[in-house]
């Protein structure tokens, strides 16, 4: 499971000294346990599509924290911020090209947007970019 990754990566960062990757898991983890609480609740676990998304929104969220240090002119916590987006992005798993989910969207017996839409959420969510999948599926 990628948590456990994530947390095996964090104990290496530890013994490595490595301020910059501590700070990236340990704020992927502290997310990871929230969001474990909230599916407890509803007496659900944590999966990996729930750490793939995690790791999306922080990953849109350090963009936009470096966008913010590149305005006001401060380049050593900007490049600090892209390497911890560039270690937290390799837990992601390769996401599928528009051939692939072209293939599978003409596999489809249904292939109206909405079905489509839902058969790409059940089936392949964290793999594809649901946008790019909604682009394809106009074009059939």
């Amino acid at each position: 499971m990628i948590l456990d990754e994530i947390k095996k990566a964090n104990i290496q960062a530890l013994k490595d000294k490595n301020a910059i990757a501590r700070t990236i898991y340990g704020v992927v983890s502290n997310k990871a346990m929230l969001e474990t609480i909230k599916k407890r609740e509803k007496g659900e676990e944590l999966t990996d599509v729930d750490m793939v998304s995690i790791i999306q929104k922080t990953i849109k969220e350090l963009t936009e924290e470096a966008e913010g240090y590149e305005k006001v002119g401060n380049t050593e916590q900007r490049d600090n911020i892209l390497k911890q987006r560039e270690i937290i992005e390799a837990y992601l798993p390769k996401m599928m090209s528009e051939e692939e989910i072209r293939e599978v969207i003409s596999s489809l017996e249904d292939k109206s947007i909405p079905s489509v839409m839902k058969h790409f959420k059940a089936n392949y969510a964290g793999k594809c970019d649901m946008k790019t999948v909604s682009e394809v599926a106009r074009r059939f």
